[in-house]
């Protein structure tokens, strides 16, 4: 089974942490707390707790807990003091704190859309869900670009009824939509070239598939 968070799976089958269906390296301990705060989550966990599940009948140093929360959260593109999935609790432990679905509840709550919206850039294919879609070097990126020239939350796709809107968030270097920059929020179209920094996009309407036609009907 497939826990997802933000952009995140943990594919506890596996023992991987994915991001945009890439694969994120975290060692053995880090993934088992991982693991064990979703598990528990919103619920805080003691620091001695979150000790004897991890190291049980062995003596370790809280700095072990913490040098393994630090990597986590580096890997997730968390922040401690504005945390999105990893919050600590200040004389105690810690605690999940992001909004969590398993693959059976994504599929149940996905609305029925019209077609599928995809954006398509360096080798990588984005499904666009119904609402925002962020692009930019944040975690919670759908799109997520590592590029010096593209804003933590340059740009964002809204998507509503089967349609898609391009919108700039105030980026430093622009949001181009067919080679012209985009001062308000604008329709896409199948085809269309976006350019977020020096990082090109294109955005895919792929139409819902039909039933299949048999012979008889031709």
């Amino acid at each position: 089974m497939r826990i997802l968070f933000g952009d995140f799976a943990l594919d506890r089958g596996s023992r991987q942490l994915l991001r945009a269906g890439e694969d994120v390296r975290l060692g053995p301990k880090t993934l088992d707390l991982l693991d064990l705060l979703l598990s528990q989550q919103p619920r805080a966990l003691s620091k001695s707790h979150i000790r004897d599940r991890l190291w049980p009948r062995t003596f370790v140093a809280d700095s072990n807990l913490t040098s393994l929360v630090t990597e986590l959260r580096t890997a997730l593109g968390d922040d401690a003091r504005r945390p999105r999935f990893i919050r600590t609790v200040y004389g105690f432990g810690y605690a999940f704190c992001g909004t969590v679905q398993d693959d059976a509840e994504k599929a149940a709550s996905s609305p029925a859309r019209s077609g599928l919206l995809r954006l398509l850039y360096q080798g990588r294919v984005v499904v666009l869900e119904e609402g925002e879609n962020l692009l930019g070097r944040a975690g919670e990126a759908v799109a997520g670009i590592d590029s010096p020239t593209v804003s933590r939350r340059h740009a964002r796709v809204l998507v509503s009824d089967g349609k898609a809107t391009l919108e700039d968030l105030g980026s430093r270097n622009g949001t181009y939509l067919r080679g012209e920059r985009i001062k308000v929020p604008s329709a896409l179209l199948d085809g269309d070239e976006i350019r977020i920094g020096r990082v090109f996009i294109t955005f895919r309407s792929f139409p819902e598939a039909g039933p299949t036609e048999t012979e008889a009907d031709l």
